[in-house]
């Protein structure tokens, strides 16, 4: 089976005060670490949405775009919000499943990312990880939601599209704080 990660990094970070994805994590960029744990966990390749105006810095500055198995892909009008770079993502994904993970997220672990894998391997489902009890990233969608994802208007959400298969939903419980956790602001950067 064949596993490709969109990771969403077309965001202004405003709540953050800009440039989020770059800010330093035990000395690699954040965008770093959630590139790498999709990497070591098992995806084949991982495309990040990125805006115009951010993607020559984080070309430039994120080790894990130089790597083969990454490539960027631009949103040409982020401000329609993170679903329009999901669409753009899903829309270039050529695999069998699907992971979805904001470009904020560093603290999910490869082992997360390998146990999503396993379970859509087990049963082409919409797969999400649960860590006590709530629902996080990365969720892995089967292939045959691809065109549904691209058809839908660009201002809902990856929810609206979810929500909309009740009975095609698996959940892996993970002992992992990290998939509930984002960075949104300076604060967020410790991982407690």
């Amino acid at each position: 089976m064949r596993a490709v990660a969109v990771v969403t990094a077309a965001g202004s970070a405003e709540r953050f005060g800009g440039k989020k994805l770059l800010t330093p994590i035990d000395g690699e960029p954040l965008l770093d670490h959630t590139i790498d744990a999709l990497l070591d966990g098992g995806v084949a390749e991982v495309i990040v949405v990125v805006g115009k105006d951010a993607r020559a810095d984080l070309e430039r500055d994120v080790n894990a775009m130089l790597d083969p198995r990454v490539r960027a892909v631009e949103n040409p009008d982020p401000s329609r919000g993170m679903f329009s770079s999901i669409q753009e993502g899903v829309a270039q994904a050529q695999g069998d499943a699907i992971l979805v993970m904001p470009g904020d997220m560093p603290f999910v672990s490869p082992e997360t990312v390998r146990a999503i894998i396993a379970a859509s391997e087990r049963k082409p489902a919409i797969v999400s990880p649960r860590y006590r009890g709530k629902r996080g990233h990365p969720v892995a969608l089967p292939a045959s939601l691809r065109d549904e994802i691209r058809a839908t208007d660009p201002h809902k959400t990856l929810h609206d599209v979810i929500h909309a298969h009740p009975n095609n939903r698996v959940d892996v419980d993970v002992d992992d704080p990290g998939i509930t956790h984002d960075v949104d602001r300076l604060d967020d950067l410790e991982m407690g």
